[in-house]
């Protein structure tokens, strides 16, 4: 009975819907809006615990329903939590020269390219070019280590010895280079900021987002290793 005065009351409330109210109807026939909250059971019945417009809480127990909307509380499931938002990009050491400045293979053509996500612990850069055979033959190794090993830990970036971007995008089709590279207009500018002391390539050196070396490192089994 006190539910049933409960519902009663709520029905000369607002009759506006708010985002995630319902009409719930009384056993007597009374609509009114309501948003459930929670179900749980009292007394063997279930009982919803329901917010109204007005920002007030009410409890109401299935038998003060119809009995379609009876079943419906008995029915009712929390809604699953929504996802927290991904945390922002740690700020990086190399942030202003590589961001806006970064190309990467689509198709069979190097086009600008932007992060998706930023790597939450290294970058690895690849200091290599076309011309250089042992970079040949190293190359699909690196390539089949990214592919397999890729996650929110790093990003590779290559850093180039060639002086011709065509010969820089073959290079990149032939060995199906899945990572981004620094455009060729800012590799000198790159090197002078960062002396990476590479003395021949293929070099392949690995630093924190501070920009500290932590690897100086082409073995595959100790990349792997570092990046997990």
């Amino acid at each position: 009975m006190k539910s049933s005065l409960i519902l009663l009351t709520l029905g000369f409330l607002a009759s506006t819907a708010f985002a995630g109210f319902e009409t719930w109807t009384s056993k007597d026939g009374k609509a009114v809006e309501l948003e459930l909250v929670s179900v749980s059971d009292q007394g063997g019945e279930k009982t919803g615990e329901f917010k109204t417009r007005n920002g007030k809480t009410v409890v109401i127990k299935a038998s003060s329903f119809s009995e379609a909307d009876a079943k419906r509380l008995a029915g009712w499931t929390a809604p699953a939590a929504t996802e927290a938002p991904p945390a922002p990009a740690k700020p990086s050491k190399f942030d202003e020269i590589l961001d806006g400045n970064l190309v990467k293979l689509d198709g069979k053509s190097l086009k600008r390219h932007s992060l998706e996500s930023k790597p939450e612990k290294y970058y690895i850069f690849y200091y290599t070019a076309s011309w250089c055979g042992p970079c040949k033959a190293y190359s699909p190794m690196l390539v089949e280590f990214y592919n397999k090993n890729k996650n929110a830990n790093f990003e590779v970036v290559l850093i180039t010895s060639d002086s011709d971007e065509g010969d820089m995008e073959k290079y990149a089709q032939d060995k199906k280079m899945p990572w981004p590279q620094l455009k060729m207009s800012r590799v000198e500018k790159f090197e002078k900021q960062f002396d990476h002391k590479v003395s021949g390539i293929p070099s392949v050196i690995t630093c924190d987002l501070e920009g500290n070396i932590v690897s100086r490192t082409e073995s595959i089994a100790e990349l792997t290793k570092l990046v997990k």
